[in-house]
């Protein structure tokens, strides 16, 4: 079983490779708000079609990252790409992301995010 694992994730890395070069021309805005309101975050999540980006798929996707950024304050995008995903913590968003490479078969790619706080947390 490990070594099916590492058999698609070597697969996984290698079509991200391939589709690196592809134009990001559509893409969603995923938002969270947290509890009563005082925190919450936006994310632009991107990729090659507007059909994958319609997708309801895609849409928790974006959503889920932005609840990550809400729970996790990341200082830049390395940062939140590379830190334990919140609701899962044997992945991490760029697993997240290259997992949505190989599903939707297009470039996916985290754009901009902000993180708000009424409270300073």
């Amino acid at each position: 079983m490990d070594k099916a694992i590492e058999i698609l994730k070597k697969e996984g890395t290698h079509i991200r490779e391939k589709k690196s070069g592809r134009d990001l021309n559509a893409g969603v805005v995923g938002a969270y708000i947290h509890g009563d309101g005082d925190i919450g975050a936006i994310v632009e999540l991107l990729c090659e079609t507007d059909f994958v980006a319609k997708n309801e798929e895609f849409q928790r996707l974006a959503y889920d990252i932005a609840m990550h950024i809400t729970a996790m304050n990341p200082n830049d995008k390395e940062t939140l790409v590379k830190g334990e995903f919140v609701k899962d913590p044997s992945l991490t968003v760029a697993d997240l992301v290259q997992n949505a490479t190989q599903k939707f078969g297009e470039r996916t790619e985290v754009g901009n995010f902000t993180r708000f706080s009424i409270s300073g947390r």
